[in-house]
């Protein structure tokens, strides 16, 4: 099995998230940088080893095919968006994703900044999230998140790519999204109203029984089962950030005033899992029943990347040729199914 890039980690106090479109002629840049990022990873990191630095660099499908000649992931496609009656999950530009996490937020910005450089004018920084842990890992809305994250073995089942697509085996599909709270709305509800709204207790982070916990909360909404009934898992590495000037505001953005959320990210061995829970949290499911959180956040981007390995960063595949055209990216499927056994 080829080596994996650092996903799984323990739970780091500073996350930086980084998305860029690659500019047009940017192509051999953005090749050069990739194969770089390993190396510049090592460097930073062997300044403080106990810091647990790690950077993550994943690639979109449209960039794909501008860079690579050859075959594709099977399942890369762009980030589907999703339109409820009530709240939309939206797909932004998106062509690379750099996640980088650490204890030292210092160590972050350090490699950021060295990854940003490498890429110079080639790409442009259509959005830039600095996270933290807070308190418990709890969310600002006073949750922990990633209570149902996967552990060891399970982990790497979860969020690794096999024998069913060997060219890119070892590999991960990752999926981003921006949430913006309205913490003033939030924070109007009681601690019951709050609790039923996740489906778990706000302080010892219990949760509800399935008789009891509402079929349009946040944790229902979640879950998605195989044909035997079984939950299959991604693991989220969401974080909180925010400005302490947008914690007061009555609205996301409003007044000009900072803003805060959740920086939602989540690794899986396919998109269809991150794909069905986002169709379940706003269309519902039943069509209707949407995931009640969503009525105090605001998804404001939206998009899709493959993480390959070490071994395929520094042994890219030949470039592609600009003067053909790209493959076709696959589509999601138009039958509901999620093509995994016979789960829908």
């Amino acid at each position: 099995m080829p080596v994996p890039q650092t996903i799984l980690t323990r739970k780091t106090k500073a996350a930086i998230f980084l998305v860029f479109t690659i500019d047009d002629g940017g192509e051999e840049a953005v090749r050069d940088a990739l194969e770089a990022i390993p190396g510049l990873n090592n460097a930073v990191s062997s300044r403080a080893p106990e810091a647990a630095l790690a950077g993550i660099v994943s690639i979109g499908s449209e960039a794909w095919d501008r860079l690579f000649a050859g075959p594709r992931p099977r399942s890369l496609r762009p980030f589907v968006p999703y339109e409820g009656e009530v709240h939309t999950a939206p797909a932004t530009p998106a062509d690379l994703l750099v996640h980088i996490k650490s204890d030292d937020m210092g160590l972050c910005y350090e490699l950021g900044a060295k990854i940003t450089e490498a890429l110079g004018d080639a790409v442009t920084v259509v959005d830039e999230v600095h996270g933290f842990r807070y308190f418990d890992l709890r969310d600002l809305i006073g949750f922990v998140d990633g209570t149902e994250n996967p552990t060891g073995q399970a982990a790497i089942d979860a969020i690794t790519v096999g024998d069913e697509d060997p060219d890119f085996a070892g590999g991960s599909y990752v999926a981003v999204q921006r949430y913006v709270h309205d913490l003033s709305s939030w924070n109007d509800l009681s601690t019951e109203e709050q609790e039923a709204a996740i489906g778990r207790t706000k302080l010892d982070n219990v949760e509800m029984p399935d008789d009891v916990k509402p079929p349009n909360s946040h944790i229902a909404l979640n879950v998605v089962e195989d044909e035997n009934g079984e939950e299959i898992d991604v693991v989220r590495d969401n974080m909180p950030y925010g400005d302490v000037s947008g914690s007061t505001v009555n609205g996301p953005g409003t007044n000009g005033k900072g803003v805060n959320g959740t920086y939602y990210i989540a690794y899986s061995a396919t998109p269809d899992v991150t794909e069905e829970m986002l169709r379940k949290m706003f269309i519902g499911d039943p069509p209707g029943t949407y995931d009640r959180l969503l009525d105090f956040t605001t998804a404001v981007t939206g998009a899709q990347f493959f993480t390959p390995t070490l071994d395929f960063l520094d042994d890219l595949p030949p470039a592609a040729d600009a003067a053909s055209a790209p493959a076709p990216a696959p589509t999601h499927r138009s039958d509901g199914s999620l093509g995994i056994g016979s789960l829908h």
